[in-house]
């Protein structure tokens, strides 16, 4: 067996770590939101959680990056997870924060080899679903126009974002709620997409196995008569030979015989000969 690269240990190792402080991070963004009486000391240590999480997935691509053989190939590969890491540092906003660690979620996740694509699916869709939601009443809830006030009310405009369905009686109003709603928007379409290739596929496999079971019958049919074909040309073979003269017996005497008298026949003594000479009585005088 080829043995792992440290690269790969390290993923293998980091993968159930990551995953739990991410559950963390979103634990952490939504006490603030949800709860609107949070005092400041519990902001302030909600936001240094999320700084931490970050933090943790920032050094776990710093590592990879030192462990792989080839750096310039990782960067080229995982440009979107270096762009994860810079973000927040770039501007110190807590939805580039969010961003970036749903970002470096999701690639971590897509390595998971225990994680299967449904399971993936479905939890993208309620990651954007919750964050997305938290993310909106975070930024319209204070706006004077705004219409979305209660979480309530952010669950459901989510909902008939990412699907697409835009029922209309909640809308964001301001700038960065609507960048909000686009990328949900984004996300839905693309998630959809996901959804309905994996149906497909799923069908086509069902119709490949099909085939599979039914090409397999019938050449297991044409095998049989093929067979069929041989033993009749040899049957043939058997009755226009010497041997033949088994096959013109009476019918149903071969079947009257006793058991094992076929077998105990001198050699030859299937083979046609001459009739039995008939014996004459002379008359007594």
């Amino acid at each position: 067996m080829q043995e792992q690269s440290a690269q790969s240990r390290w993923e293998l190792w980091t993968q159930r770590p990551l995953l739990g402080l991410a559950v963390v991070f979103a634990v952490a963004y939504a006490v603030p939101i949800v709860d609107t009486s949070a005092d400041h000391t519990l902001t302030t240590a909600c936001t240094a959680v999320e700084w931490v999480v970050w933090g943790a997935f920032a050094v776990d691509y710093v590592v990879r990056l030192a462990l792989t053989s080839d750096r310039r190939r990782f960067v080229r590969t995982h440009w979107l997870d270096l762009c994860a890491v810079l973000l927040p540092l770039a501007q110190q906003l807590k939805l580039l924060r969010l961003v970036s660690t749903l970002l470096l979620v999701g690639r971590r996740a897509r390595m998971a080899s225990q994680i299967r694509m449904t399971t993936y699916v479905v939890g993208a869709v309620v990651g954007l679903l919750m964050f997305g939601s938290l993310a909106v009443l975070s930024v319209e809830r204070e706006s004077p126009d705004g219409n979305i006030r209660t979480l309530g009310d952010a669950l459901w405009w989510s909902f008939t974002t990412m699907t697409t369905v835009g029922y209309g009686d909640h809308a964001p109003t301001t700038g960065l709620g609507r960048i909000i709603a686009v990328g949900l928007m984004l996300s839905g379409i693309a998630l959809l997409g996901v959804v309905t290739a994996n149906i497909a596929a799923w069908f086509i496999a069902r119709f490949d196995k099909d085939d599979v079971e039914e090409r397999a019958q019938t050449e297991a049919i044409l095998a049989l008569t093929q067979e069929v074909r041989a033993l009749r040309a040899e049957v043939a073979a058997l009755r226009s030979g010497p041997e033949g003269a088994l096959w013109d017996e009476p019918e149903g005497a071969l079947r009257d015989r006793p058991e094992g008298a076929l077998r105990d026949r001198p050699e030859g003594a299937l083979r046609p000969g001459p009739p039995p000479a008939v014996p004459t009585h002379q008359p007594s005088r």
